[in-house]
């Protein structure tokens, strides 16, 4: 039996680093993705890196909360380059560890691809964190899917405590069995906190780098012999499933059984306890001996998974009849409600009592720019010059919308230059094309389609709204910052000078809180022929500190309703119950003014201005 099939969810522990450097009670709340990070620390992982994105960010902030002798953690510029820092550190015989989204596992599956093929030295483990519902991402995507294209095992834990378990043994497995493995979350597990019975650290001794080409070094030639070295370790794993703690038979009635993994399990066991029960901990290989095993012990089958009908097409392939998709949806989040609909419509359960309707209704509340956002400016002189605007990923991308409504396309991560190019070079658009696109956007994947569009000569402009910060995961650092993930200060990338490095003739940096010359300039960037970027330099007015400044009040008398400063979209602006003409006037929620004066700058009668400060009393 292999080492690993030994291995055991961790079910106690002291809570105390063997290295003497975290103390932490031996039962603690945490969320799942503190839980992934805690696994990993435990595991022994000595270097791990991630770009921020929700749901993950939160595993690389909590990792980097561990001693720093301990182990490196840091932000790197995309995903790609996260998990090539952690292979490298596998290559080196350390433990080594990379957190994204579902979305970076795009960037980031060149190097999966490869290295799959490749294995691993030191154990090589990827958290990935779907999102189900699309909370917060630009599509919904299944991430079991790239466990069969790669070849990868991925673990699925459904509570914090699998979340630490889970990502302990993904170590252990990817040593004993050679291969890089992932660790899949969504958002409900990383983002639910749980109580977490904690270990110890065990950290293995560093191994000595393999000295070895044909393994190592992926030309066509070593890559034909490494590709049958792949199908014999799937082989290998599928045989290590049948024993492994990663699968749970529960047995219970005979009537009907559920196979089901993931946060499903959990709304799974509240809503049909009596049921008998396959929990798969992991996607790929699947354990399908075991799967017909149970499938025979029942008289009927129901799969219930998110998203993808990955385990339902498994089973019917062994000639089972299943159901699945018939009762549960491809799109979207589960929940309780939903795994009761489903089982209700499938005959399963009852139908219960219909939930009585609410006479209290949540206030229609739409996505907007916090108050006194820096990238408003931009956006409302685009409006004004009539754009094509190709947006990227970011808080701005809100600017999509109402009252705003001037990004016309928005793809993926950086990009929207290069998309602005290709209109261009299309030659079917008479408005100006831009692109914009934030700071850690553009560090991330944004500098390459900037050299293309200089290399290929596009007529475009390219405004970069510089916020100095990763603001739409919560204020995580980037190389533009001059900090690194623990706070360190670092040398920060002067953006004007890589620019005009890149060769763009055309580039200035202006306040984007001086909306004449935000106007000026966008008119005098998309006049020049050929690429040129406008740098739009503020902070973010939220992170790493919020930014209050003396807060705007408008004089009632003086406004005469021309809703200019509504355009905006400041959620501190609201309407008053005084009016003008049929119109209503503008008042200003004072407690959520940050005092940034662009309201006060398109006022066409001078209504708003500073608030008075109170006089100083006795």
């Amino acid at each position: 039996m292999s080492k690993a099939a030994n291995i055991r969810p961790v079910t106690g522990g002291a809570g105390e680093s063997n290295a003497g450097a975290v103390r932490r009670p031996a039962r603690e709340s945490m969320m799942g993705n503190e839980a992934i990070a805690r696994g990993a620390w435990e595991a022994g992982v000595r270097v791990a890196a991630a770009y921020p994105g929700t749901p993950s960010t939160e595993i690389m902030e909590s990792l980097a909360t561990y001693p720093a002798a301990d182990v490196h953690a840091q932000w790197s510029t995309n995903e790609k380059v996260a998990l090539d820092v952690a292979i490298g550190a596998a290559f080196a015989g350390v433990r080594a560890f990379a957190s994204m989204k579902h979305v970076g596992l795009n960037v980031a599956a060149d190097s999966l691809m490869s290295q799959t093929y490749i294995g691993v030295n030191g154990g090589l483990v990827i958290a990935v964190c779907d999102d189900p519902g699309i909370h917060s991402s630009q599509n919904e995507q299944d991430t079991r899917l790239f466990g069969a294209l790669a070849m990868v095992p991925i673990l699925e834990p459904s509570d914090a405590q699998e979340a630490l378990d889970f990502t302990r043994l993904a170590f252990s497995i990817s040593e004993e069995f050679d291969t890089p493995v992932i660790v899949r979350s969504t958002t409900r597990l990383s983002h639910t906190r749980s109580l977490v019975r904690t270990g110890e650290r065990d950290a293995p001794a560093p191994r000595e780098f393999i000295e070895n080409p044909a393994k190592n070094v992926m030309i066509p030639g070593h890559a034909r012999v490494r590709h049958h070295a792949l199908l014999e370790r799937e082989r290998k794993l599928t045989a290590w499933l049948a024993d492994s703690p990663l699968i749970r038979w529960e047995k219970g009635s005979a009537e009907y059984g559920i196979i089901t993994q993931a946060t499903a399990y959990t709304y799974v066991k509240e809503v049909a306890p009596d049921a008998s029960i396959l929990k798969l901990g992991v996607s790929w290989p699947l354990p399908l001996e075991q799967i017909r095993e149970f499938c025979n012990s029942v008289q009927r089958v129901l799969v219930i998974e998110e998203l993808e009908p990955v385990i339902e097409n498994a089973v019917r392939t062994l000639g089972i009849a299943v159901d699945g998709k018939r009762f549960f949806p491809r799109t979207g989040e589960f929940s309780v409600e939903t795994i009761r609909q489903g089982l209700e419509q499938a005959g399963i359960l009852k139908p219960g009592p219909a939930l009585p309707e609410l006479a209290i209704k949540s206030m229609p509340r739409p996505p907007l720019l916090c108050a006194g956002c820096p990238h408003t400016t931009a956006y409302l002189a685009l409006r004004s010059l009539d754009a094509r605007v190709a947006g990227d990923i970011g808080c701005y991308t809100l600017a999509a919308v109402e009252p705003l409504k001037a990004i016309d396309t928005t793809v993926c991560m950086g990009s929207s230059i290069a998309i602005a190019l290709g209109m261009a070079k299309a030659g079917t658009q008479e408005r100006p094309i831009v692109a914009t696109i934030g700071d850690s956007t553009f560090l991330h994947s944004g500098i390459p389609p900037l050299i293309d569009a200089v290399y290929n000569q596009a007529d475009i402009t390219v405004v970069l709204l510089d916020n100095r910060i990763t603001a739409m995961t919560g204020g995580q650092d980037h190389p533009g910052t001059g900090r690194t993930l623990r706070g360190e200060a670092t040398h920060r990338v002067d953006m004007e000078t890589m620019i005009r490095a890149a060769g763009v003739q055309w580039v200035r940096k202006i306040d984007s809180y001086n909306i004449a010359s935000v106007h000026q300039a966008l008119r005098e960037a998309i006049r020049h022929k050929g690429v040129s970027v406008l740098i739009m330099d503020r902070p973010c007015v939220l992170d790493p500190v919020k930014i209050k400044g003396p807060p705007l009040r408008v004089r009632a008398e003086a406004c005469n309703a021309c809703q200019a400063c509504m355009n905006l979209g400041c959620p501190a602006l609201s309407w008053s119950e005084e009016r003008h003409e049929g119109y209503n006037k503008v008042k200003i929620d004072e407690a959520a003014c940050i005092g940034c004066t662009l309201c006060m700058q398109v006022c066409t009668t001078d209504a708003i201005g500073i608030v008075a400060e109170a006089p100083a009393t006795a």
